[in-house]
């Protein structure tokens, strides 16, 4: 019993001290997947790179709950608003929800580099088990995102509300009339 205690504060210590190595490696795996990640992982402004600061937001508040046992609501506090942000990107489910999975080889990754913590590596059974209630939790949560998208889009073309919409910006069709003119 000892040794287990020992070992959960070893484990707890070295997400401490590997923390912002992890969040940092973990941001750069989920927005390597958008068309211009430079952008995504240079700019810290979270205003002029909303998906960025909420992707870092996220994980760096996310980590530290991924070593205890946090319960599913927990997590859905965290994880909504970026979970929300990938669900109106119309990416699939599992493209929405994959970057939550990359924490497990970035941490393996990190406690192996680390020559002091390195056997603790074996010990992560609860860590992994925490990151599939993250991601379950995420995969509600973009389930829920996607739902409300579609009855928004039925309300709009139920209404006719799709016509402003759909059509772009309204100074387009003086440009095509003044060319055609």
């Amino acid at each position: 019993m000892a040794d287990s205690l020992q070992e959960k504060m070893d484990l707890a210590e070295a997400f401490r001290c590997h923390r912002q190595k992890i969040v940092e490696r973990w941001v750069k795996y989920a927005l390597s997947h958008y068309q211009s990640p430079d952008f995504f992982l240079r700019e810290g402004d979270p205003f002029a790179n909303p998906i960025g600061g909420a992707a870092r937001q996220a994980f760096d508040r996310l980590l530290p709950l991924l070593t205890k046992k946090p319960d599913r609501q927990e997590f859905s506090e965290i994880l909504g608003h970026i979970v929300r942000i990938r669900a109106i990107q119309s990416l699939a489910p599992s493209q929405a929800v994959a970057p939550l999975y990359a924490v497990k080889h970035i941490v393996r990754e990190v406690l192996a580099a680390d020559k002091e913590r390195a056997a603790l590596a074996a010990n992560l059974y609860d860590f992994d088990f925490a990151v599939d209630i993250a991601v379950l939790a995420a995969f509600d949560l973009y389930m829920e995102a996607r739902e409300r998208l579609y009855a928004t889009r039925l309300a709009e073309l139920k209404s006719g509300r799709h016509t402003l919409t759909d059509a772009g910006c309204p100074a387009k069709t003086f440009d095509a009339v003044g060319k055609e003119g």
